[in-house]
């Protein structure tokens, strides 16, 4: 049994690249992805947030290496995917996990705070898809791309107005590339994580909005950013998800299926 899963998610020989990755979330997808045998590559804008995560992954005998780049800049994007080719020779994996949120109430989003936000959820991850979706459908072996999703981009959620009508949009954007791609055996989706602790979030998690969270959470608690490894693998795993595209992975202690 053990040498079955092995073979279900095993990653050896592929290569993950991870934007966001210097994050708590994408940063366990990254020693996720690792522990499982890829070569990771953690994007993001700061070395020094990264190591940490490096660190680990290096202790847990995985390799990983960082690389710096500014999402929202197609030459930077471009230039991921290059560096990544000469230092690590394919790129099989894809996560566009970079992301930024707001608490604004709707009459006071400025137009700079409606641009960063849309510039950095949904250009990122247009950006992404479209320089590494170019080069895994070019090269004819397939792929996997996983985009961060929320479940605000599933259902209604107040008052993140902005962050709610960009993750509106990976979505859907997602579900447009998996079809797409499909004959390319190139696999897009959204994995959704419900309500988990991270940076981005922390302005939004009033005691208040905390209590309406656990009452509408049937577990009852927040997830734990290990809590994403799971669903990540599947995903990423050609094996394990060869059959899985265009789908929108919900892991959020039953959240979703949480009604009256």
């Amino acid at each position: 049994m053990s040498s079955y899963l092995d073979q279900l998610f095993n990653l050896a020989g592929k290569v993950a690249v991870v934007v966001g990755g210097t994050g708590e979330l994408c940063g366990a997808m990254a020693e996720g992805l690792a522990g499982a045998g890829a070569e990771v590559v953690i994007v993001g804008r700061n070395l020094e947030k990264a190591q940490a995560k490096l660190d680990k992954i290096a202790a847990a005998g995985g390799k990983a290496w960082f690389h710096a780049a500014e999402a929202t800049s197609k030459a930077e994007v471009q230039g991921l995917l290059d560096a990544v080719l000469k230092r690590s020779g394919r790129a099989d994996i894809m996560v566009n996990g970079a992301g930024v949120n707001s608490a604004t109430p709707f009459f006071d989003i400025t137009e700079e705070e409606f641009d960063r936000i849309v510039r950095v959820n949904l250009k990122g991850v247009f950006l992404g898809c479209q320089v590494f979706g170019k080069y895994l459908v070019e090269r004819g072996q397939g792929g996997s791309i996983i985009n961060l999703g929320s479940m605000s981009g599933v259902v209604p959620l107040s008052r993140v107005f902005t962050y709610s009508a960009t993750k509106g949009a990976v979505h859907n954007l997602s579900l447009n590339l998996a079809r797409e791609w499909a004959p390319h055996k190139v696999r897009v989706n959204v994995l959704v994580p419900g309500f988990f602790p991270a940076e981005q979030n922390k302005k939004v998690l009033t005691p208040e909005r905390v209590s309406h969270i656990m009452g509408h959470t049937p577990m009852k608690r927040f997830g734990e950013a290990r809590e994403l490894i799971g669903a990540t693998l599947l995903l990423a795993s050609d094996a394990a998800g060869s059959f899985i595209t265009g789908e929108e992975l919900i892991v959020d202690g039953g959240y979703h299926a949480m009604t009256i």
